[in-house]
């Protein structure tokens, strides 16, 4: 499952780099860059908690099967349509909503799956180690992206990519999943009801859960706007952008690595707090930066930084949340997790062009530091965890 993962994410982010610079280049707006995110994530939003039922109640594999060929799909209509010169700023956007279509079932089922692979005591170091494929498809996808754009053209990373949900699909295949779903009557509503319920029950779920949509909104962001940062703040071309992307990837794998050395620790709640402040500074320091090397290195730092507080939350969750409702848990986390990215890009996108990108990304990363203090020093029922 790593292997096949960590190839389809390798194309995913190389169809990531080249969309978002033919988005900005098409348009020279950050606002559609913005638009794009929220059209990817929007039908997360919508779905997810119906895809979370599902996921508690069919057969796993087979809906992340579905999701990997809706994305494929999707992925070889954009690259026919730039082949054939026909792409225009709309039909990527569309392609991104469709893509979150997919995501909406799969991501549920997906996050459901991986802690029935194994036991508990190792939810931690499978996090990680899923942060670390991701991670380091984050560095290889994105030097792939930069040649093949400046080789040849975009086509070919939306084409390899639609190629590496082959890899996936082979995997979904061949593991075995130890989950079998209990036979229910209870509706959708009723279902998800419950797993809303469960989520009040469980000291500290609830605040990890707003913790996650707060990261989201102003930690993520900083990747989704970078196109801007090497443009505006550094006059450069695709190549900075793919540094800097190469960078916080290198930076995110470096965590990932620690996390899983680590393993399960104690206090981890506490720990993951005071992540998230550090994490906020480096945003700030990152954005207010004029040096291309300095940005590199707190780009690198940030980015170990946020992959170590998301895989703590996400082990946290997980660990307090019993098997038969892991689907329903997920989906809501997810929920959270992903409605801040396309919120997010939204508002900051509108802030940048008023503000400029250094400020606004100085005042989102001062605000993440802030809520991590808030839930360290006054509500501390994540740091007791």
């Amino acid at each position: 499952m790593w292997l096949g993962a960590c190839t389809s994410s390798i194309g995913s982010w190389m169809q990531i780099v080249a969309q978002a610079w033919l988005v900005y280049e098409l348009s020279n707006n950050p606002f559609y860059l913005g638009l794009d995110a929220f059209l990817g994530q929007a039908p997360i939003i919508l779905l997810s908690l119906v895809g979370g039922v599902i996921a508690d109640r069919r057969d796993r594999r087979q809906m992340l099967l579905m999701s990997q060929y809706i994305q494929m799909g999707s992925a070889f209509s954009l690259t026919l349509l730039f082949h054939f010169h026909m792409v225009h700023v709309w039909h990527i956007l569309s392609l991104s909503f469709v893509s979150g279509l997919g995501q909406s079932f799969g991501g549920p089922a997906y996050s459901a799956m991986l802690p029935t692979l194994v036991g508990p005591e190792d939810y931690p170091n499978a996090i990680a180690w899923n942060s670390i494929q991701f991670n380091l498809a984050r560095v290889i996808g994105p030097t792939l992206a930069g040649i093949t754009l400046a080789k040849l053209n975009a086509a070919w990373c939306f084409g390899l990519n639609g190629v590496s949900f082959i890899a996936v699909i082979v995997t979904l295949y061949v593991i075995r999943v130890g989950f079998i779903p209990a036979k229910t009557h209870e509706s959708i509503l009723s279902s998800m009801k419950q797993g809303i319920g469960f989520i009040r029950t469980k000291a500290g779920l609830d605040s990890l859960i707003v913790l996650a949509f707060c990261m989201t909104i102003f930690g993520f962001q900083l990747l989704t706007f970078l196109p801007v940062f090497a443009k505006q703040i550094f006059h450069a071309g695709a190549g900075t952008y793919t540094q800097l992307l190469v960078c916080s990837g290198s930076g995110s794998v470096c965590g990932a690595l620690i996390v899983a050395a680590m393993g399960k620790t104690k206090r981890q709640g506490r720990t993951a707090l005071l992540g998230l402040i550090v994490l906020g500074g480096l945003i700030a320091a990152f954005s207010l930066s004029k040096s291309l090397v300095l940005s590199s290195v707190l780009i690198f730092l940030g980015g170990s930084t946020l992959i170590t507080v998301f895989a703590m939350i996400q082990s946290l969750v997980q660990a307090i949340t019993a098997d038969e409702m892991m689907g329903r848990v997920m989906s809501v986390y997810n929920v959270a997790f992903r409605a801040g990215m396309p919120v997010g890009s939204l508002v900051l996108g509108k802030l940048i062009p008023l503000f400029t990108v250094s400020l606004t990304m100085a005042a989102s990363g001062s605000v993440l530091a802030v809520l991590g203090l808030y839930f360290l020093l006054v509500h501390r029922r994540v740091a007791t965890l």
